[in-house]
């Protein structure tokens, strides 16, 4: 009988090799991460997406088990982030509380804000509210975790405890702190959002497509995080399967843009295309920035500074990760870079100058749609006879889009 039980100590009644052990370890958590993006995240927190609700039970049970989160706080925390990004009341802002913050005590971060009241009742509606939610859900979280421990163990034995421990450390690693730390800290960037979030490459496998975070920032409500043809979101693959078994409907893609020929005019349709496809088309004004840039640097002299003073290439260079950034994300030194190249490089200035008019075209919210028309139709006039290369490409660019 000693014999047995210390047998069952060692090995569970499952009696699994290591490789077993990891293999059922890196399925359960890697279901955590489905139930996280395509329940907790395009369903609930932005309703990018429709679930049959026998999906969505099973997604509120798995993760009940596997990591005691209310449905209701996650959705509001992560409603208050896209609120109130990057300002001091961002509940897991790397720029305002750091990113060894962040990365290091994320899982603290959400815990503390989840006992925030303002936060539910202000970001927290619309969530699950039956029977199962406010009975055993939202009052018995730790009991869920806890079956899930005493499952592992009676499956493995004593290495049970430590598969249990990787399962419980899973989302605040990977979510808490990856994506909510590194995903606005480093990467790249697609889109000029008003945020500092990038797309974390390649983590995409563990991370359910959550690595597209500045995709995701620049199309909140899209069901889809992948946007360019080397991203592959596994997420969206999974609500695609869904899809095909009459499971789930996605509600809302990102726009894609079509490219036709040139409109002579602007008229209020091209306005709302140009509008619609406004992503798009910042992301192609980077770009023609980074070229005039690269082209100002050609030009201008490499001559050594004269009396101390920084030679133009020196100033843009100084300036050359930052004149594509949004004004409104950069603090006051970056702002003051920024403005000197400007000052060394008349054609960065205008480009500069060229891209604030562009942007008052979606952002002038109390402009009626004949206004907005007619100063898009100014912009791209004086964009097309400014004989700067890059603002001829952009307007001919926003002339092109098909209605």
């Amino acid at each position: 009988m000693l014999n047995g039980f210390l047998n069952w100590v060692a090995y569970g009644v499952a009696h699994a090799s290591v490789w077993h052990i990891v293999v059922y370890t890196l399925v359960l958590t890697h279901v955590t991460i489905v139930a996280v993006t395509v329940f907790l995240h395009r369903s609930q927190a932005h309703r990018s997406l429709d679930l049959h609700p026998a999906v969505m039970h099973f997604f509120r049970f798995w993760l009940w088990l596997t990591t005691g989160m209310v449905t209701k706080e996650w959705v509001a925390i992560h409603r208050k982030h896209h609120a109130k990004c990057e300002t001091v009341d961002d509940p897991h802002s790397p720029m305002t509380k750091g990113i060894s913050t962040v990365l290091l005590r994320g899982s603290e971060l959400y815990r503390a804000e989840s006992k925030n009241q303002e936060t539910l009742t202000k970001f927290g509606h619309g969530t699950p509210d039956d029977w199962l939610e406010r009975n055993v859900y939202s009052r018995f979280m730790w009991q869920g975790v806890g079956l899930m421990l005493i499952t592992d163990v009676l499956l493995f034995g004593a290495i049970g405890a430590t598969v249990w421990a990787v399962q419980m450390l899973w989302i605040p690693i990977w979510a808490a702190g990856v994506i909510n730390g590194l995903g606005h800290w480093w990467g790249y960037r697609n889109y000029a959002s008003r945020d500092t979030s990038h797309n974390v490459f390649p983590w995409g496998l563990i991370i359910g497509g959550e690595e597209l975070h500045n995709n995701h920032h620049t199309y909140p409500t899209s069901a889809k995080l992948s946007l360019k043809w080397w991203e592959f979101d596994i997420g969206w693959a999974y609500i695609r399967v869904l899809s095909w078994l009459g499971l789930a409907k996605p509600r809302k893609l990102p726009p894609r843009a079509r490219i036709g020929a040139v409109r002579p005019q602007v008229d209020v349709a091209l306005l709302q295309t140009v509008i619609a496809n406004r992503y798009d088309l910042m992301a192609r004004y980077a770009r023609e920035m980074r070229r005039a840039l690269r082209a100002e640097l050609n030009r201008l002299s490499l001559a050594a500074p004269q009396g101390g003073a920084a030679s133009p290439s020196q100033v843009l260079r100084a300036a050359r990760h930052l004149i594509t950034r949004e004004r409104e994300t950069l603090d006051a030194q970056s702002r003051a870079v920024v403005d000197a190249a400007a000052q060394n490089s008349p054609v960065i200035g205008k480009l500069l100058q060229m891209r604030e008019d562009l942007k008052a075209v979606w952002e002038q919210s109390s402009a009626s749609a004949e206004q907005l028309r007619q100063h898009l139709q100014d912009w791209c006039q004086r964009a097309e006879h400014s004989g700067i290369g890059a603002l001829q490409n952009l307007s001919l660019r926003l002339r092109s889009y098909q209605v």
